[in-house]
């Protein structure tokens, strides 16, 4: 399982920071961590994701809500707060009260230990790409990037593929010929060959695959890049 890590890195990999790194947000894998509970939530929240992504582009940062949903509730952040309901009468004072604590427990249910709300910086597909290539030519693809990280990379990329097998410049937008060869060329850097994802990489630059298209289609539901 993955571990979102906040505020850490001193002489770790040679980083140094002059306030400690404070704010600093990286994920970290651990093929021990977590229950078979948790594993199997992540997995049932991935396949969900996976197979509404045509209409749910934003992963909501689930991922890290299940985690700090674990970690704040040992120091009761969790408390439940009944809710209030309300009619078409105005509330009371009560009501407000009950709304404003449930409001207080979400909130520090996604406060880091550090005192920041950690957010994931998603939405352009034209950032990724660059670093992985950048990463390539200076030949420290392997170094930088682990192979959970390539995996859990190509994931994002398919996830983010339109329905007509291209991509678009960011996950909302559509496919242009700009945004598909970034992210190609990214699939490919990381290990995916021209077929990968059963057809789905190469199907932007191959009309024959097209009618395969969209990848949830119950016929097709192999069609997406689904690693093990």
């Amino acid at each position: 399982m993955w571990k979102l890590k906040v505020s850490q890195g001193d002489d770790e990999h040679g980083l140094k920071s002059f306030n400690h790194h404070i704010g600093r947000q990286y994920w970290e894998f651990d093929p021990n961590l977590g229950t078979p509970q948790d594993r199997a939530r992540v997995k049932l929240a991935r396949n969900h994701f996976t197979s509404n992504r045509f209409r749910t582009k934003q992963s909501s940062d689930l991922l890290m809500r299940f985690q700090f949903a674990r970690e704040n509730s040992s120091i009761g952040y969790e408390t439940k707060v009944p809710l209030a309901k309300v009619n078409n009468s105005s509330g009371t004072e009560e009501t407000v009260k009950m709304a404003l604590r449930r409001a207080l427990g979400f909130y520090s249910t996604l406060q880091s230990h550090d005192g920041f709300w950690p957010a994931d910086y998603g939405g352009p597909l034209f950032l990724l790409p660059g670093l992985v290539i950048g990463l390539f030519v200076t030949g420290a693809l392997d170094i930088i990037l682990p192979s959970q990280h390539r995996q859990e990379i190509r994931r994002y990329l398919y996830n983010h593929q339109n329905e007509d097998g291209g991509w678009g410049i960011h996950i909302e937008g559509d496919s242009t010929m700009f945004g598909t060869a970034l992210s190609y060329v990214t699939l490919r850097l990381l290990g995916e060959t021209k077929d990968g994802g059963n057809g789905a990489c190469y199907s932007p630059f191959c009309p024959g695959l097209r009618p395969n298209y969209p990848p949830n289609n119950p016929l097709t539901q192999t069609h997406f890049y689904q690693p093990k």
